[in-house]
């Protein structure tokens, strides 16, 4: 078989990617459609920079969920004579395999293009769930430290100004080195961090539904009963039904990304909370009797909404960073990984002759922080008019 032209490339790139284009399509055609229905999420259709975002970030959304549906050929499989194989290059022998490798080999001849998708679904995996319970601390802890202010205020904000006035790196490199995944420290941070998604929930159905004792018991019943189920797998890797499991290299990056972001949100949410707490609403909760929680949790939180979400899809952005950096100095991930760090590390060695191995995991890495930057702008842009 002659070598694909660069047409040939891109066609059958696109129809691999056929499943994330239906996806794409289905999402845009509802959201556009229901859009004064879905509050701040529908008032992103309104801005060109935000949709442009959401579509890019929604492009390796679908492609890390449908992963298995889009490669060409085991991302860790190793092919005969596909050492460095240029773009377009057929396989000497297909057998039932995928006749080309379309984006190349890379210097252990495995198919770049399949090492793309399968990195992406590496690096969604974390970036999204750490910044997520990142967010869950700084709220639990940022809320009452600024409502209550005092004493509370002083010690936590001592501690968060201690983490940060570490080098964010240097932090990482401590907190991943392989020798640290050798000691208690990791099963021990992931056990104090861990909880903090089950507080958050708990606390936030508890204060809802104080008055509604039924309702408060099955819910808060739920969330416990699903949050240590889910606690004892990830943390400790016991979950007897095998659901919820974490490797140690991935608990190690898990943890290191949450600790080092979740300072930093404690001091957004704190100096939000101090700003709203002296609008009229909050002292007409307090008037009412409402307990601290709820003011806290039901009066203060949802109008600190705007500022929150945007920092959240730029702290995506930072982690995915993050993990990047990571991956290229080889901490924190399995050396096989196909995670886009790692890749772009292997491929540099030979960038000046082949330098599809390392461009092509180092563009998407730049497409998806792009396109989480451009979504936070669409977002404030679209907050700033409520």
């Amino acid at each position: 078989m002659e070598p694909l032209s660069w047409l040939e490339i891109i066609a059958r790139a696109l129809q691999q990617l056929l499943p994330v284009w239906i996806a794409l399509a289905v999402t845009f055609a509802v959201s556009i459609r229901y859009k004064r229905r879905l509050g701040l999420y529908g008032k992103l259709f309104d801005s060109n920079v935000g949709m442009i975002g959401f579509a890019i970030v929604m492009f390796w959304l679908f492609t890390a969920f449908f992963a298995d549906l889009i490669i060409t050929h085991d991302p860790l499989a190793q092919v005969s004579r596909m050492r460095n194989a240029s773009p377009g290059t057929p396989l000497p022998r297909p057998d039932d395999m995928y006749e080309y490798y379309i984006l190349g080999g890379d210097s252990l001849a495995r198919d770049v293009f399949s090492r793309m998708v399968m990195g992406a679904r590496e690096v969604l995996r974390i970036a999204p769930f750490a910044a997520m319970i990142s967010f869950m601390i700084g709220i639990l802890l940022g809320l009452p430290a600024g409502y209550f202010s005092g004493r509370l205020d002083t010690a936590l904000t001592f501690l968060a100004n201690l983490v940060l006035a570490f080098p964010v790196i240097l932090l990482f490199f401590l907190l991943v080195a392989p020798e640290i995944q050798d000691t208690l420290i990791p099963v021990v941070m992931a056990g104090v961090l861990f909880i903090a998604p089950i507080l958050f929930v708990t606390i936030l159905l508890n204060s809802r539904f104080f008055t509604q004792p039924a309702k408060r018991n099955l819910y808060v019943g739920a969330v416990l009963l699903v949050g240590v189920w889910a606690y004892i797998g990830l943390v400790f890797d016991a979950d007897p039904m095998g659901v919820w499991s974490m490797s140690p290299n991935l608990l190690n990056v898990f943890v290191a990304v949450v600790f080092v972001n979740a300072p930093t949100v404690f001091r957004i949410v704190r100096g939000i909370t101090l700003d709203i707490k002296t609008r009229d609403y909050v002292a007409a909760a307090q008037t009412r009797g409402e307990g601290p929680w709820y003011i806290m949790l039901w009066e203060i939180l949802p109008n600190a909404r705007g500022p929150l979400i945007v920092d959240f899809c730029l702290r995506i952005g930072y982690t995915t960073i993050l993990l990047g950096t990571l991956g290229f100095f080889g901490l924190g991930v399995s050396p096989e990984s196909p995670d886009w760090g790692s890749t772009i590390n292997a491929g540099r060695r030979l960038l000046s002759v082949y330098p599809t191995p390392a461009l092509v995991p180092a563009l998407s890495l730049m497409s998806l922080v792009l396109g989480l930057n451009l979504l936070a702008d669409g977002l404030r842009e679209e907050s700033l008019k409520d």
